[in-house]
């Protein structure tokens, strides 16, 4: 039977659209900070949970609709 991966909150980088979640074949999953590879203030894998971060920026899970012409 295939094994669920496991984690802890990561904190802030949860919602953060900078983060990549990357499991390993033990069940672990990692919060990758995408910025580090560009920008090396930033930690590879930072320490858990964040709480705290200038390079944070909130994903987006869905575009805002775009405003059509008025109704009515």
């Amino acid at each position: 039977m295939g094994r669920t991966p496991s984690r802890q909150s990561a904190g802030l980088c949860d919602s953060c659209r900078h983060q990549k979640l990357v499991p390993n074949t033990r069940g672990s999953v990692f919060s990758l900070c995408e910025r580090s590879r560009t920008e090396p203030d930033f930690p590879r894998y930072p320490r858990l949970p964040v709480a705290a971060c200038p390079g944070f920026e909130p994903r987006q899970s869905h575009p805002s609709p775009k405003p059509g012409p008025p109704t009515g």
